[in-house]
């Protein structure tokens, strides 16, 4: 197979299979120039994965911090933890894209 379309390939496996091509790629092939780029995409699709961790770690703190008491009314009044998890899927969002975006463009780069 040729080394720029296997290069590519590692990046444009953020759609089909992040982790597991690059390490694949990684460890199968002798060439410096498709290792590198391997290990770079693996780099780029690893940031989501632990960015989701994190955010299920922030998820799980808002849920305890929350109290509610069924004699209380609740009031409008929103501390961190409650709006942690918005503002989190948020910037999760804008960087999952940006991630997908790049990954793109270095595999149309490697292309060319």
């Amino acid at each position: 197979m040729n080394s720029k379309l296997l290069a590519a390939l590692c990046y444009f496996s953020v759609f089909f299979a992040p982790l597991l091509l690059p390490v694949i790629v990684y460890f199968v092939t002798d060439d410096r120039e498709v290792k590198t780029h391997a290990k770079r995409s693996f780099v780029s699709h690893l940031v989501p994965t632990v960015l989701l961790i994190a955010g299920l770690v922030i998820f799980s703190f808002s849920m305890f911090s929350f109290t509610y008491s069924m004699d209380e009314m609740p009031s409008g009044n929103f501390g961190f933890w409650q709006l942690t998890p918005l503002l989190f899927m948020l910037v999760y969002g804008i960087l999952l894209l940006a991630i997908l975006i790049w990954n793109v463009f270095q595999g149309v780069k490697v292309l060319r």
